[in-house]
């Protein structure tokens, strides 16, 4: 089956899942600062685990200093990180996520506006500043693009950035700030409503089959984690964080599969019990969900069972538990909630385990064939493949691997390239990987891997393959991923010693010939780029001139970002007819480009008549994957310097 989903997704769901999903890509970066919030807390605050020693010891003072409680109330580290930091990092984060580092710089000064002009912790005003601070300057940058004159730039820039940033941090301070602070009163208003008529255990109804739909991502982030964190700021510890993140539920669920399931669904929980329970990936369980909905009886039993328990004995974490492992729980569990939060946690189990093996027991469905298309559905609902799914419908072994692209003979050579180093570094040399076009593909791989753009179009072609979309082709962290698929699905052999290419050194200068490498190129923007790097390919009689504006036709259709700062641009498969001969031309920029938000410090321009170009893009694919390698052509001052680092690497 495909792990790429349906490319047709709408409706209100698909919006509250992409809000999620941005929501979690904010806050997922900074969990690192919230759990040393989460150790300062239990650590130095008056009922902090070391208190009672200090005092022991005459060296509590100290302690109230770190803290800020007592003749400190005023100071410490405490206050100011989820006051300041946590916040700005949050908005930081959205802002670049929006337009990179420009865009993280105003959206941290747009989020300081809307922390001095609340009273509350300000993750809901950062989730909304920072983003909104990325997108404002971005739409700035684009009003005179191309339209400074030269030397003014870093002028323009800087002073454009510093008044929009002071712009909506006036913005936030009047505006936003006092608006999330009363929907964060409201909030807290509600919880606390529903606490004191012991009803929070009721979120279950709700919470529990969101997380199937994928709508766990809004709630937990967008909510909860702001609230339990204010919760956590003023008691040390907040049940909210523990609503979502509960492993229980569906531990007892997987638990019921493994005993009392069928099939592929009894064989493979084993395996989803260690990836959910040790792993914290909880949508590995949503596909035994989706293959019968009536299961979703037991986790919401389950869930109001753990919530009740945490109710009944006050238990609660400082911070956020992320991913859902048993491992982040405990690491975030206050120190007077241990007993609670174990009880919760096994609880939960122990009630889920019991709805699920009752109604497991007294069903006659066919798992072997339900679990496949559950996964399937899961996916669909995602918006994007799951790796960590893979386990439950991996085939048997995966021998044959197809990096596919529009022309088959830019960035799939180079991805190709990255991939089959990995796979035979972790021992996998009869694994075959190859980069093929998309219009040449057939249905006969095991697994494709295509740019994001492309998925739909390669999995036309190979239904029955695995399919994994990248965006970044130099080191995607998709790699590693297939690399344990391929583990996962097969028996390791031994590496093979990597063997120089049977190459000549003359060929290569041929393709790459020193006129066709510039050190200081002059382009400011992609567009400027391609039209200098293909220049380069007419002037070296490589390509006709028509061969130029198909590479801008390629560009518009698919990026050539390949990652690392390297930009691959080249014509499309239809017009390899204006390519003389092969040819490669390399520029590179002081300056980093803005390659659709990404930075490019090297272009490398490509004409492939055959695939005698391909060791070379082999050859590239390994140097920028090396650091020592770039920083090698980041120094070369002369064209032949250049050549001779393109032509050193063994493959």
């Amino acid at each position: 089956m495909s792990i790429s989903p349906p490319a047709t997704r709408g409706g209100a769901r698909v919006r509250v899942q992409r809000v999620g999903t941005f929501l979690s890509s904010m806050v997922m970066p900074n969990i690192g600062a919230f759990i040393a919030w989460g150790l300062l807390t239990a650590l130095f605050i008056e009922k902090g685990w070391i208190r009672s020693v200090t005092d022991q010891w005459g060296a509590g003072s100290w302690v109230a200093h770190i803290g800020g409680w007592g003749d400190y109330a005023s100071g410490g580290i405490v206050a100011p990180t989820i006051t300041y930091l946590l916040p700005i990092l949050i908005g930081a984060t959205g802002g670049r996520i929006v337009y990179d580092t420009r865009g993280a710089v105003v959206g941290a000064i747009a989020t300081m506006g809307v922390i001095a002009g609340a009273d509350v912790p300000m993750f809901m005003g950062a989730m909304i500043m920072g983003p909104f601070g990325g997108w404002v300057i971005k739409k700035l940058d684009a009003l005179w693009e191309g339209k400074i004159r030269p030397g003014f730039e870093m002028l323009v820039n800087n002073f454009s950035a510093g008044i929009a940033g002071a712009a909506l941090a006036v913005v936030g301070f009047f505006g936003i700030g006092p608006l999330v602070s009363a929907f964060s009163r409201l909030a807290s208003n509600v919880v606390n409503f529903l606490v004191n008529h012991d009803l929070l255990p009721l979120t279950s109804l709700f919470i529990e089959p969101a997380k199937v739909l994928f709508l766990n991502n809004a709630v937990n982030h967008g909510i909860l984690t702001p609230l339990g964190t204010s919760q956590a700021a003023a008691n040390g510890k907040s049940i909210l964080f523990l609503l979502e993140a509960n492993p229980g539920p569906g531990l007892g669920l997987l638990v019921a599969f493994a005993l009392f399931g069928k099939g592929a669904a009894k064989l493979s929980a084993p395996g989803a019990i260690i990836i959910h329970f040790l792993g914290g990936i909880h949508e590995i369980y949503f596909p035994y969900v989706l293959m019968k909905p009536k299961l979703i009886l037991a986790t919401i039993a389950g869930g109001m069972t753990g919530v009740l328990i945490n109710v009944v004995f006050s238990s609660g974490l400082r911070a956020p538990a992320a991913p859902g492992s048993i491992i982040a729980v405990y690491a975030q569990t206050a120190g007077d909630s241990y007993l609670g939060v174990t009880l919760s946690v096994l609880g939960a189990a122990g009630v889920s385990f019991a709805v699920a093996a009752l109604l497991l027991r007294t069903d006659r469905g066919d798992s072997d064939q339900d679990l496949a298309g559950a996964t399937a559905a899961m996916e669909a609902l995602k918006g994007k493949r799951s790796i960590a799914s893979s386990v439950l419908t991996a085939p048997a072994k995966i021998s044959t691997i197809v990096f596919a692209c529009d022309a088959g003979m830019g960035s799939s050579a180079m991805g190709a390239s990255v991939l089959r180093r990995k796979i035979r570094d972790a021992g996998f040399a009869d694994v075959s990987v190859v980069n093929q076009a998309i219009a040449n593909l057939t249905d006969s791989y095991d697994l494709v891997v295509t740019h994001t753009d492309l998925a739909e179009r390669a999995r036309e072609r190979t239904p029955s393959a695995i399919h994994v979309a990248v965006d970044d082709f130099m080191n995607s962290p998709e790699y590693d991923e297939i690399v344990g698929l391929v583990s996962r699905a097969g028996k390791s052999v031994a590496p093979k010693t990597p063997e120089p290419i049977a190459q000549e050194a003359d060929s290569d200068g041929e393709m790459l010939a020193l006129d066709s490498i510039v050190l200081s190129g002059v382009a400011r923007s992609s567009a400027e780029a391609i039209d200098e790097a293909g220049g380069l390919l007419v002037a070296a009689g490589a390509v006709d001139a028509a061969y130029v504006e198909a590479m801008h036709e390629r560009e518009r259709s698919v990026s050539t970002f390949m990652g690392n700062g390297l930009a691959i641009p080249h014509g499309t498969n239809e017009a390899k007819t204006g390519i003389r001969h092969t040819g490669i031309s390399v520029v590179r920029y002081p300056q980093p480009i803005d390659w659709n938000g990404k930075p490019v410090e090297f272009v490398i321009g490509i004409a492939g008549a055959g695939d005698d170009h391909l060791a070379l893009l082999t050859r590239i694919a390994q140097i920028f994957v090396n650091k020592e390698q770039i920083e090698r052509l980041r120094t070369a001052s002369t064209p032949a310097e250049i050549q001779a680092v393109l032509g050193s690497v063994r493959v």
